[in-house]
Parts: C-alpha cells; structure tokens; sequence
C-alpha cells in the first residue's frame, strides 16, 4: 500500500479510521467542550487503542480542516489507503470466481469518488480500481464523503487503466462499461463470475482506449421520455444501480 500523511476530517471518517486502521491513525483532535455522544465515543476508542488524543477549540479544527465540516473530529492519518496495481492478481485470485471489481474512468468530484467507494464496499467488491492521473485521489473529502467505505474497500490505483484492463482480461474478469450509446441492456448481462464494471467521469463519460478495452458496451435502460444511458445519471448513481444489479444476480 502507498504511504501518505495527511488529515481526514468528520466524525464518520474519523470513527472508520479508528476501529479499521488504528495502527495508522498518528493522533485524534476532538472539539473541546463539545456534548456529541460520538465524540465521545471516538475518544474513548482511540484513547483504548492507544493512540494519541487532543481537546481542542473549535478555532483549531477548523483551521487543521481547510474549509471541510469537521463536526468536532479530525485525525493525522499516517497511511492511504489505497493500492499498488500489483496487488490486483492476488485480490482476484482470492475471490475465487467472484471477483466484482468497479473501475472508474477518469471520476473529478471528490464526492462521487467517496459515493461510489460506499456503494462498493456495500456490495461487497473486490476492489475499486482508479487512475493515478487525470482522476481525484482518495484525499480527505473523499473519505469523509465515503462514510468509512474508503477504510474497508481496496482501492487500486494504476498508471495505464488500458494495460489495467487487458491483465485484468488474461486473469479470465469479463469487462463491461457502461455507456449512453449502448444497445445492449445491463440487465441481459450474468454477473455472477469474475466481473469488472467501467463507468466514465462526469463530462466525458468512457474514453475512446477504454471503450475498446471491454468485452461489452451496456446501457441502464430508462422508461418513458427520461434521457437514455448512464450520461443522464450521477456516476455514483449509476455505480450504484450497476453493482447492485451483480449483487441481485449474485443473492439470487
């Protein structure tokens, strides 16, 4: 896993951080003062785990949380946690069959990216693949943004999304991206077995080298006069309604 120091901001990033990746957590500013049952909580998880805990006033977080609502918690997180593209094989290997891998082509809101790294670790995904550039990295907001998500769903980064795709091929993943222009349906797909499934960023959507990369173009259909394709959805939206549809098939 990559190494960066950085600060993670509100009570539900905050908490994750705690009780998924104590080891990581370098020290835990709370307000001072202030009444939140969960604070509370916080501080007396972290002060269990032994990490180091600090009261301090209101003026103090908000200038460690550059503008974010904080609501009274902020932590100096010694690690991301995001992974190496060389961990791939093995996190496929290790879903024996089942692998659910969502990839994201390009995602720019920091809130989509933590939207969508809730709906993946909610769906239970092997792994949200994302690119190194060009693409938001997992950073504060993303992770106060994901709910905690960002702590327990691996999140690859890789250089060459393209090259990504062809191992993650050869490694027997069917690859599917979604797109406006799709004739086939998201719901004439199985699912079931080792499945990577590529949405677009917000403006442009698919670019032209992923697009050629999947096995199969998909639309998510929509009734009546509602715009056609994914385009008409938030990205995280549609991350949503595609991994769920896998877990539907997968339950059923």
């Amino acid at each position: 896993m990559s190494k960066e120091n950085q600060w993670i901001v509100g009570l539900n990033a905050v908490a994750a951080a705690v009780e998924h990746d104590a080891g990581n957590v370098r020290e835990v500013l709370l307000e001072a003062g202030a009444k939140n049952p969960r604070i509370t909580e916080i501080e007396t998880s972290a002060r269990r785990k032994d990490i180091d805990v600090r009261r301090v006033a209101q003026n103090a977080l908000d200038g460690v949380a550059g503008g974010l609502r904080h609501q009274g918690a902020v932590a100096r997180y010694a690690a991301a946690k995001t992974w190496d593209e060389d961990a791939l094989p093995g996190l496929i290997e290790a879903a024996q069959g089942k692998a659910l891998l969502l990839v994201l082509d390009g995602v720019q809101d920091p809130h989509n990216l933590g939207a969508c790294l809730r709906s993946a670790a909610a769906a239970g995904a092997t792994a949200v693949v994302i690119p190194r550039d060009k693409a938001v990295q997992v950073n504060a907001t993303v992770r106060k943004t994901s709910a905690g998500a960002a702590d327990s769903v691996p999140v690859v980064r890789v250089t060459n999304l393209s090259r990504t795709l062809r191992e993650v091929q050869r490694l027997g993943v069917w690859i599917y991206g979604l797109a406006g222009d799709a004739g086939a349906s998201l719901y004439a797909l199985d699912l079931r077995g080792n499945v990577a499934l590529v949405l677009g960023g917000e403006a442009d959507g698919l670019r032209r080298l992923t697009r050629e990369h999947c096995d199969q173009l998909v639309t998510i259909p929509m009734p009546g006069d509602a715009a056609q394709g994914v385009e008409s959805l938030n990205v995280s939206v549609a991350a949503g309604v595609t991994l769920f549809e896998a877990v539907r098939q997968r339950l059923g």
